[in-house]
């Protein structure tokens, strides 16, 4: 029997991207259009490899999308904040000391359980800063509760997860950045 991996890995990746909830996807676009406005800045975070991804489109969306992001991936910040606040702390005390009201606090994880980044949602929220999460496994958990707009991704696999938060947050630095003639792309 022929071996179709590949087509079924991407047949599954195809499968959640037409799952997702694009109103949800328009909602942190909108909240990234008005911190452009505001001349504020987003922050992004992650653990493992969404500390990579955060990376990537912090990169992206300053250079090409021309707002201010930053990501939180120095191995001496991390290590500093962990050994003096716990690890479980880190995430939240970086946002304490580089980030304003004004400013948006993305959060990427793929369960949605991951202790610092729950805590750092709680913080947002009883510090009255914008936070959205981009997350897989349950649609409804604590994580969703705290921040104002929550994008799921129907998938329990971390990879797949992964890959989909990128597609996400690319598609927005391309909408910001107008790289795609629509029309003669679709």
């Amino acid at each position: 029997m022929k071996n179709n991996f590949f087509k079924n890995y991407f047949s599954k990746i195809t499968g959640i991207l037409s799952k997702l909830n694009t109103k949800d996807i328009e909602k942190l676009d909108k909240f990234i259009s008005e911190i452009k406005k505001k001349k504020s800045k987003i922050l992004v975070f992650g653990n493992g490899a969404n500390v990579s991804l955060a990376s990537h489109f912090a990169t992206d969306m300053t250079k090409n999308g021309k707002i201010t992001t930053s990501s939180f991936g120095d191995g001496n910040l991390i290590t500093c904040f962990s050994n003096d606040y716990g690890f479980e702390n880190w995430i939240q005390n970086s946002i304490k000391y580089y980030s304003s009201k004004k400013d948006l606090v993305i959060l990427l994880s793929a369960s949605g359980t991951s202790k610092n980044i729950i805590k750092a949602a709680k913080y947002c929220y009883k510090n009255k800063i914008k936070c959205a999460s981009i997350y897989g496994f349950n649609k409804k958990n604590i994580l969703s509760k705290y921040c104002r707009t929550n994008i799921w991704i129907d998938s329990k696999s971390y990879n797949l997860i992964e890959i989909t938060q990128a597609a996400i947050l690319l598609a927005i630095v391309d909408k910001k950045i107008g790289s795609l003639n629509y029309k003669s792309n679709l």
